[in-house]
């Protein structure tokens, strides 16, 4: 069964192309023009995707996305104009899984959405539950990262690359080579959405995020998880005794 891509955008002439170029790839296209449209759509076709455009008049696409995000968690990969920062950071905080910054190429386009639908299809594989220490545990079989002992919910992304850094931890870890392996190829130049992401992930599992403890940055190279013992403590829960000496 092909992939359903929702595209919103209130220009005609971009729906037409990104329809024919996305139709091509053989993709099943459906089309709004404003965000109640996209509101509505979403509900009765349910797609894969979500390709939303920021700047739409009336209910722009944050407000969008903010709707989506409150009733599922379908990618979406948002649409903006060259040199507006804020508004990829903006929509990576609302939920966004990515963007693209008009003008885009036909490939680029299909590019992106094929990487975003395989991170979302390819969750990684667990592996055991790991006590990193009486503040951080993951438990990978079942998807539950523990922080201070409260769970903690993690967006795929996140997750994925929390999933990569714990299990190389105390390896150096290029901007390339974490871009290639969690996001995919076609994001090995993107460094700002990689630190975005690891902001994200530090507010969420270091307990002061201006001076992390477990995601260090190597500056100019890339980032190493701190390295920690990942057999013995794996067996014991946070806050449990420690085992008896000798």
């Amino acid at each position: 069964m092909s992939p359903s891509v929702l595209v919103v955008d209130d220009e005609p002439k971009i729906l037409d192309i990104i329809r024919l170029t996305l139709e091509r790839e053989g993709f099943e296209v459906f089309e709004a023009e404003d965000g109640y449209q996209a509101m509505e759509k979403a509900r009765e076709v349910i797609p894969d995707l979500v390709l939303l455009d920021v700047m739409m008049p009336g209910m722009d696409g944050f407000e969008v996305l903010k709707e989506i995000r409150s009733v599922s968690n379908v990618p979406v990969i948002i649409l903006t104009v060259k040199g507006t920062e804020a508004d990829k950071v903006r929509g990576l905080e609302l939920g966004a899984d990515d963007y693209i910054t008009k003008p885009f190429g036909h490939r680029e386009l299909v590019s992106r959405i094929k990487a975003v639908l395989r991170r979302v299809e390819g969750a990684p594989a667990g592996k055991g539950r790991i006590v990193v220490d009486e503040d951080l545990a993951v438990d990978f079989d079942k998807r539950e990262v523990l922080v201070r002992g409260e769970r903690v919910r993690l967006r795929p992304t996140e997750y994925r690359l929390l999933h990569h850094f714990m299990h190389s931890s105390g390896k150096l870890l290029t901007h390339e080579g974490l871009l290639s392996r969690v996001w995919g190829r076609e994001y090995r130049d993107d460094t700002q959405l990689l630190r975005l992401y690891i902001t994200y992930l530090r507010q969420k599992i270091e307990r002061d995020p201006s001076h992390p403890k477990y995601i260090i940055n190597e500056r100019g190279l890339g980032y190493r998880f701190v390295e920690f013992d990942s057999h013995e403590p794996a067996t014991r829960g946070i806050g449990s005794p420690p085992p008896p000496a000798g």
